[in-house]
């Protein structure tokens, strides 16, 4: 079993799922809004317990490919949304997914941190190089969220996903680990640097 640590940012966390944060991710992913700019689908209740089924196993695959995080505010365990890196099969790379905070979550306005997290273990206990990410080209009010976390704007795929009855275009972005770390916080860097590192089981 792969397990990650516990991701810690000035403003939130990020930990491995859990058989009790069902509800909140079923919240997230049957939500007509919250699921609008996703690349998949609105879920109904029985898609959307498979796919955290699915989640709760990726620790227990080998090599581990994808990593769904939650996201906690500071002093709290509690599920306030989620995002994940998804790492590619070919070269040193990997996406960033799925980015999602609750309406009511304490820790709106530093989404950017969970991927800024997330790109910090991607580059230091991972060994990535190059680290991606994209949006829906409509979905504007993401660049500044990409910008913040370090990525810089690379090119728009046409009709990249269908969802919602329609083709969308998607923006991407990326950074590489020479050029992302030295915008690191301290404590990304001590996510880089080991202080919290891969646990295999």
């Amino acid at each position: 079993m792969t397990h990650i640590p516990e991701l810690h940012g000035d403003h939130l966390w990020l930990r491995e799922l859990r058989a009790t944060d069902l509800a909140a991710f079923e919240r997230i992913h049957t939500h007509r809004l919250l699921t609008r700019f996703l690349g998949i689908d609105r879920m109904d209740a029985r898609q959307a317990q498979d796919a955290f089924a699915q989640c709760l196993a990726q620790p227990y695959t080998h090599p581990r490919r994808r990593h769904t995080l939650a996201i906690c505010a500071p002093g709290d365990d509690t599920m306030v949304g989620s995002m994940g890196l998804l790492v590619e099969d070919y070269g040193s790379n990997a996406m960033l997914t799925g980015l999602v905070l609750l309406p009511d979550a304490p820790v709106r306005g530093h989404g950017h941190e969970a991927g800024r997290l997330l790109m910090a273990h991607g580059f230091g206990p991972l060994g990535l190089h190059r680290i991606w990410a994209g949006h829906r080209a409509d979905h504007t009010r993401m660049r500044d969220v990409m910008l913040a976390a370090g990525l810089r704007p690379e090119a728009t795929l046409r009709e990249l996903f269908h969802t919602q009855g329609l083709w969308h275009d998607v923006t991407t972005y990326a950074a590489l680990a020479h050029e992302w770390r030295r915008s690191a916080t301290p404590a990304e860097q001590a996510v880089l640097t080991g202080d919290h590192t891969l646990q295999a089981v």
